[in-house]
């Protein structure tokens, strides 16, 4: 073998061994970034004369990442999780670090059940009804602002569903 030849290989295995190196690095840096919280368009709702600023998920993986991974949530935002269609839902806090209250909606807005979640917990909270709407708060905030089952929320997402096209707090 000539020595170019041998200059070839050698730079070729280097290459080779940069891209192997390079691909390992982004696959790490993916993995971690599933743990970083996501940032996802928001929603203006309320409950009566309190103001909510509500982060909307709709994809497969938005509602399944949901509030992970955060260490605080401001005073008055949330989480609102929009389903295709009405079931069921159930929620766990599995890398949930916050603990927090969620209220199950009805399509018009209505509250149909509220729980309280503790933070890291694999225990299920599920809605008494079929719904497609579930609103996360920080733990107790339905309570504080004196949210109750059958209070309806009023927003953009329950307009469509009220009589009159807007949905009014009870």
């Amino acid at each position: 073998m000539s020595p170019s030849k041998i200059v070839l290989h050698a730079g070729l295995k280097a290459q080779i061994w940069g891209l192997v190196t390079a691909g390992l690095l982004a696959i790490g840096a993916s993995a971690h970034a599933g743990d970083a919280p996501q940032s996802l368009p928001t929603v203006a709702l309320s409950a009566g004369m309190h103001n909510i600023q509500a982060e909307v998920a709709r994809t497969p993986q938005e509602l399944s990442t949901g509030l992970m991974h955060r260490s605080s949530m401001p005073a008055n935002h949330g989480m609102l999780f929009v389903f295709d269609r009405p079931g069921q839902q159930c929620f766990w806090m599995k890398n949930t670090l916050i603990p927090l209250s969620i209220a199950f909606l009805a399509d018009d807005g209505r509250v149909v059940n509220i729980a309280e979640m503790q933070a890291g917990s694999l225990e299920s909270h599920c809605s008494t009804e079929a719904v497609r709407f579930a609103l996360e708060m920080n733990k107790g905030w339905f309570k504080r602002k004196g949210v109750r089952e059958g209070q309806r929320l009023s927003g953009p997402p329950f307009a469509a569903a009220s009589p009159s096209g807007s949905a009014a707090t009870r």
